[in-house]
């Protein structure tokens, strides 16, 4: 059998469809990427990858392998772990999150784990978007709102506060609504933590209302639409962690106090399932304590 890197280098190329682009991460040339491919196949005595002049496919003896060799990699990653003296994590963890998470919750929390293990480089993709997460071999994914595929290995680590928000500069032109159905008067922005059905549900008591809204400005990350309502824009629905910072400077104004939303879940999705890597696991169990342990208006989930 060739050697781990092969393998290594193997499970890339499948993932990613294309030699060019794990030949990068690997610091080698296309070339020596697809020759140790091709040795690789030549040993087994199968095709794993059918090449074209627009893509790399797996076959189906190369989807088999794949599947067979992540957990075997995983192990010997673990193996490694385990006897190495202080038990310092090494390596590339990937992790994928939206901005606002990125960057007022987690990254914030990374320094402290990367203290513990100066050996581990992290590298977060950040979008709001859906990412292909096997694809880009991301060993853990922080999502916000329901399970979109209910059977994921997942873990709820958090529920956070979803709250109605304006600026100080909007509400003294347009005055601040004081009912959810007072919504329709006024100029709404719309982002992705917004467009969920829950956005707009609010209940007192035994009283629920949904109100439906069209948005006047809209944008494809929270990012933006926390920035278009801090500049007065309109109102828009956010979770508390995406406008936390302005509702402490004042610079956005909580709306409608007195009715409840629907919090938000948060959950870590381990897209390698059983076969996730320790670095995935551990750092899942730093955020987790890290969330208990601030005041960040959380309600910490129950292991």
């Amino acid at each position: 059998m060739k050697d781990i890197f092969s393998l290594r280098l193997y499970t890339r190329v499948a993932r990613l469809g294309s030699f060019s682009a794990a030949a990068r991460e690997f610091s080698l040339s296309q070339s020596q990427a697809s020759r140790t491919i091709a040795d690789l196949e030549s040993e087994l005595g199968v095709r794993l990858l059918t090449r074209t002049t627009r893509a790399v496919v797996l076959t189906d003896a190369g989807a088999q392998f794949l599947s067979r060799i992540d957990p075997i990699l995983v192990a010997l990653d673990e193996a490694e772990q385990s006897v190495r003296e202080g038990g310092d994590l090494r390596g590339v963890l990937r992790m994928s999150m939206p901005s606002s998470v990125a960057t007022r919750a987690v990254i914030p929390q990374l320094a402290p784990f990367m203290a513990l293990h100066p050996e581990l480089r992290v590298e977060v993709m950040l979008g709001d978007r859906p990412q292909d997460l096997v694809r880009d071999a991301v060993d853990v994914a922080i999502r916000l709102g329901r399970l979109v595929d209910s059977t994921a290995t997942a873990r709820l680590i958090a529920t956070i506060a979803r709250v109605i928000v304006a600026s100080p500069s909007y509400l003294d032109l347009h005055g601040a609504p004081d009912t959810p159905e007072a919504l329709n008067r006024h100029r709404i922005v719309g982002g992705p933590a917004s467009a969920v059905p829950t956005a707009w549900r609010f209940t007192r008591g035994q009283h629920e209302i949904a109100v439906d809204l069209e948005a006047h400005f809209s944008t494809t990350e929270n990012e933006g639409a926390v920035a278009a309502a801090t500049a007065g824009l309109g109102i828009t629905s956010t979770s508390e962690w995406a406008c936390r910072r302005e509702l402490t400077d004042g610079t956005l104004v909580r709306l409608l106090p007195d009715w409840q939303l629907a919090g938000i879940p948060v959950h870590a999705y381990f897209p390698m399932g059983r076969a996730t890597r320790a670095a995935g696991r551990a750092v899942v169990e730093h955020l987790v304590a890290g969330f208990q342990r601030d005041e960040m208006g959380l309600s910490p989930a129950l292991p």
